[in-house]
């Protein structure tokens, strides 16, 4: 079932999601929910709070970056087309390496993408789909995915992380998608859009 995305301004983004255990209510569903609504709105990651559960619960697939660097090999791109996952409880043990910037950008701010700086390499402890609790390190984009979905089960956007001028210079922007003042091709939530508007 694909479910709307929660657009920026909603409480939820900015709140720190809860551990879930093994007897969360449905969780299966919910995680083949969560692919089918990334894949319905084009992205390479979703977060729980996302779809407005403020649980820590990430997916991510990875794929799109493999297919956009046929031309030349791009050193960050390595092994993600094979970057499918689902992160329950992660815990990011370490951030390494040189910080490099990206342009990103956020189902839940369609239509902004601003360069984020990150580390290049991640540790992270989180258990799979099977309860199987695993350490892995992951670098380039897959690295950069993670530490975008961690944020958000943090209660950070990756506008949090831009200048207070970039910040300033977006306000009318973000005012805009909370108030549901945007054309997006996806299913979406918007918390400040008035009643009766289509």
């Amino acid at each position: 079932m694909i479910l709307p995305i929660v657009a920026y301004g909603d409480p939820i983004l900015k709140k720190e999601a809860v551990e879930i255990d093994k007897d969360y209510p449905d969780l299966k569903e919910l995680i083949d929910d969560m692919f089918e609504t990334m894949y319905e709105a084009s992205g390479v990651g979703l977060a729980a709070p996302q779809i407005g559960k403020s649980i820590r619960l990430f997916i991510v697939d990875g794929s799109p970056f493999a297919e956009d660097d046929d031309e030349e090999e791009d050193p960050k791109a390595e092994g993600m087309e094979d970057f499918k996952k689902v992160f329950i409880n992660p815990i990011i043990e370490e951030e390494e390496g040189e910080e490099w910037g990206f342009n990103e950008g956020c189902l839940s701010i369609p239509k902004i993408r601003e360069e984020v700086f990150r580390k290049e390499r991640v540790i992270i402890s989180y258990y799979d789909e099977n309860w199987e609790l695993k350490e892995e390190t992951y670098e380039g984009y897959a690295a950069r995915i993670i530490q975008h979905e961690y944020d958000h089960v943090d209660g950070i956007l990756f506008t949090d992380h831009l200048s207070p001028l970039k910040k300033r210079l977006l306000t009318k922007r973000l005012q805009n998608i909370s108030k549901g003042e945007i054309e997006v091709p996806y299913k979406m939530k918007f918390p400040l859009k008035k009643k009766g508007r289509t």
